[in-house]
Formats: C-alpha cells, structure tokens, sequence
C-alpha cells in the first residue's frame, strides 16, 4: 500500500469581490457573473504554473478542485463545465441558491463525466440549504453518479456554514477524493 502524496494550492478569495469571482451566473440582488474568468485562470495561468513547477501528475483523474460556500458553488460549475480538466471535487456547504439555482440548469445540460464528488451540508444551515443539497445529491445520482464510489454524501447534523465545520469535513472529503 502506496501513501498518496498531494500538492494543495490554495488561492486567497479577493473578500467582498469573491461573489463576482465564484460566481459563473448574475444574481439579480448578489451580482457575480466572473466565475468563467476566474476558472479560465485556474486553468490556463496557475495549472500549467504548478504543473511546471512540482512533480505532478497532470491528468484529470489527478487534478481537483474543492471549496466551500460560493467556492462550493464555483467548484462544481468547473467540475460541470471543465471534465477534461478535473476529475474530482469537494463542494462544501455549497451556495446553491445563487442566481435562482441556476447550477441545477448547468448540471441538467451537462453529461455524466466519471470522476469523484464530496457533497456535504451543515445540519444547522437552515432548511433551503439542506434542502438544496439534498436536490442536488438526488440530481447527482440521477445524472448517474454512484453513492459511495462517485459520489460521497455527507449530512452533518451539527454543522454550521462556517470554516471550523468545513475544516472539521474536509479530511473526510480528501480521503474519499484521493482514494
């Protein structure tokens, strides 16, 4: 049994701009609407840099993506809009109502790419979130994704929308992402 070595970059979030960065759709009351910009980037400029740089494995099936909130929400749109490019992502606690649940629209329009989802929501983050994670978790597993091998599903009943809770799921989500 080989150890799994992982290089995570992370990436500051530009603060109150983060909506428009994170975002792939214009919210009527939030704004948005730079997220293909900001995934051109990650894309074009910052993966091929560390790609460069690091001893990596370049490939899909090595390459993901995790985030949290509208990092959540950006996460699976790249996922979504750019298969060739990652084949893995961690969306915690994602932002699935921004721009009037237009992600739902983008997963509906968007084959069944295989590939690894963590999918997670905070008990304590009201009911439209858990809600809207829920959906989505059934819109994933009718799209085709298999629970426990594609797809990981995880409820936390004490979780809040807040970094210690994300940090707390994010070991969990790793372990299933980099399996």
């Amino acid at each position: 049994h080989r150890s799994v070595e992982a290089i995570v970059v992370g990436i500051p979030n530009l603060g109150i701009h983060r909506i428009d960065e994170y975002s792939p759709f214009v919210d009527s009351r939030a704004g948005g609407g730079k997220g293909d910009r900001y995934l051109d980037w990650v894309i074009s400029t910052v993966k091929p840099l560390i790609d460069e740089q690091f001893r990596t494995r370049p490939e899909r099936a090595y390459t993901g993506m995790a985030g949290s909130s509208m990092g959540a929400l950006i996460t699976l749109y790249a996922y979504l809009r750019d298969p060739s490019v990652f084949g893995f992502v961690g969306v915690l606690s994602p932002s699935l109502w921004f721009a009037g649940r237009s992600i739902f629209s983008t997963l509906a329009a968007s084959p069944h790419v295989p590939g690894r989802i963590y999918l997670d929501i905070g008990g304590r983050e009201g009911k439209v979130a858990l809600d809207d994670a829920r959906r989505m978790r059934d819109a994933l597993i009718g799209k085709g994704y298999a629970p426990g091998s594609e797809l990981w599903w995880v409820e936390d009943p004490r979780g809040h929308h807040n970094e210690v809770d994300w940090g707390r799921r994010f070991t969990d989500a790793v372990t299933f992402l980099l399996k």
